[in-house]
C-alpha cells in the first residue's frame, strides 16, 4: 500500500486541477458591475491551486524516499502537469483573462490564444520526445530546465488568478502580468529545444 502513495498523491492532484479548472471557466459569472471581482470564489480556486502544487511536491518525495519510481510514474506526473499548465492556459484564453493595459478584445484574444499556442506545442513536442525515448527503454525523466519552465508556468497561473481576484485594473498588475508572460515564453521555448540536446534523447535517437 505504501508504494501506491506517490500514485495516490498524483491522481489526486488530477480530481484537485479539474476542479481548479472548471472553477477559473465559471468566475466570469462571479463578476459583478464594472468589473469588480468576487475574490472568495477565486481565492479557493487559488487554494486549491497551491494544493496541487503541493501534492505535486510531496508525491516526488514520496516516491525517492519509498524508492518506488516507476516507468508509470514518469510518464502519469508530467501528464497531470500538462493538463495544469496546457488546460488552465486554455481556461483564460476562452474567459479573455488576463486583461493587459487597454488592448482591445481582439488583440487580447490573439494574446490568450497564442501564449496558449506556445505552450501546447511544447509540451506536445517534449511528449513525443518523451515517449520515443521510453519505449525504447531509456529514462527521460524532468531535468533542471523543466523543473524552471514548470515554475515559471505555475507562477503565470497563480499571477493570473490573483489579478482577476484583486488587482484587475491596477496598472502595476498589468505590468507584473506581461512581464511574467514574458519570461514563462522564454523559459518554455528555451526547455523545450534543450529536450532535443539531451544525452538521453540522443541516446533514443541513435537507439535501433
Amino acid at each position: 500500500m505504501l508504494k501506491q502513495i506517490p500514485n495516490i498523491l498524483t491522481l489526486g492532484r488530477l480530481v484537485l486541477t479539474v476542479v481548479f479548472l472548471i472553477m477559473i471557466l465559471f468566475a466570469p459569472r462571479y463578476y459583478v458591475d464594472d468589473e469588480i471581482p468576487f475574490p472568495g470564489f477565486l481565492d479557493v480556486a487559488f487554494i486549491l491551486f497551491v494544493v496541487s502544487g503541493l501534492t505535486d511536491i510531496f508525491d516526488g518525495m514520496a516516491a525517492r524516499r519509498l524508492g518506488v519510481t516507476s516507468k508509470f510514474g514518469r510518464m502519469l506526473d508530467p501528464l497531470v502537469d500538462k493538463i495544469l499548465v496546457c488546460g488552465a492556459f486554455i481556461c483564460f484564453a476562452l474567459i479573455g483573462q488576463p486583461k493587459l493595459f487597454d488592448f482591445d478584445d481582439t488583440t487580447l484574444a490573439v494574446i490568450h490564444w497564442s501564449v496558449a499556442g506556445i505552450l501546447i506545442a511544447r509540451e506536445a513536442y517534449v511528449t513525443v520526445l518523451r515517449h520515443i525515448a521510453e519505449a525504447k527503454g531509456i529514462n527521460f525523466a524532468a531535468t533542471a530546465s523543466g523543473k524552471i519552465k514548470m515554475f515559471t508556468q505555475i507562477f503565470a497561473i497563480g499571477t493570473v488568478v490573483i489579478k482577476m481576484a484583486h488587482v484587475q485594473t491596477a496598472a502595476w498588475g498589468y505590468w507584473f502580468t506581461a512581464v511574467t508572460f514574458t519570461i514563462m515564453i522564454v523559459v518554455t521555448v528555451f526547455s523545450g529545444l534543450r529536450a532535443t540536446q539531451r544525452s538521453s534523447w540522443k541516446q533514443a535517437a541513435t537507439k535501433s
